[in-house]
């Protein structure tokens, strides 16, 4: 499927079946999951109510491949930083960084596949890899950080007003904005310093 091509429409009616109306055909999750990786795009929607849930039913495909043995990607101590991060005031934040990341790794995987066939004589876990990926991750929390810094560029963004007289107005307004701005620079801190430690905790 093209990206110019419209997303497929997948109906999900009250018996939990989920119909195709691209193929006019009943689908399972292991075949939407297959959809997924062919970059085959689509949209899930509630039959009965028009209710977009393809979060939920993205989220059903990934619990499913969790629960095959051998087939888990998620590490438990990140799905307990994850949970922890519901209801915090830094949940806006992760979304983009969550993104952000899979996309840096995405752009990777043929070199961690190369790595990963020439580490094969040393099994699995060889440090050499691991190193590797711990490096990978390292830059991508950093180039990640940097990019959050552009959205609190408060600190530096001071300019010399043109006179005395304009300088007054301009001393109201950054008086006002300045509880927003601590605020938001707070938050900005707050997470960087949970993203480092979800990076720097091992796997519980």
């Amino acid at each position: 499927m093209t990206n110019s091509s419209a997303p497929i429409t997948i109906k999900k009616y009250a018996n939990r079946r989920l119909y195709n109306t691209a193929s006019s055909a009943y689908v399972t999750l292991a075949d939407l999951a297959k959809m997924v990786k062919t970059g085959e795009d689509f949209v899930v929607y509630d039959a009965k109510t028009n209710e977009d849930i393809t979060r939920s039913v993205l989220t059903q495909i990934i619990f499913e491949q969790e629960g095959i043995e051998g087939q888990s990607l998620l590490p438990i101590t990140f799905l307990r930083q994850l949970i922890r991060f519901y209801g915090d005031s830094v949940q806006a934040f992760l979304p983009s960084y969550l993104e952000y990341s899979i996309d840096q790794f995405r752009g990777e995987t043929q070199a961690m596949r190369e790595a990963a066939t020439r580490a094969f004589g040393q099994g699995p876990f060889a440090p050499t890899s691991f190193n590797a990926l711990q490096e990978m991750t390292r830059k991508n929390l950093a180039a990640f950080h940097q990019a959050l810094g552009m959205f609190s560029p408060f600190a530096g963004a001071k300019t010399a007003p043109p006179n005395g007289a304009a300088a007054e107005p301009a001393k109201g307004e950054a008086a006002a904005a300045k509880p927003d701005i601590d605020e938001l620079r707070a938050q900005l801190m707050e997470m960087r310093r949970r993203l480092d430690s979800l990076s720097d905790k091992p796997e519980g």
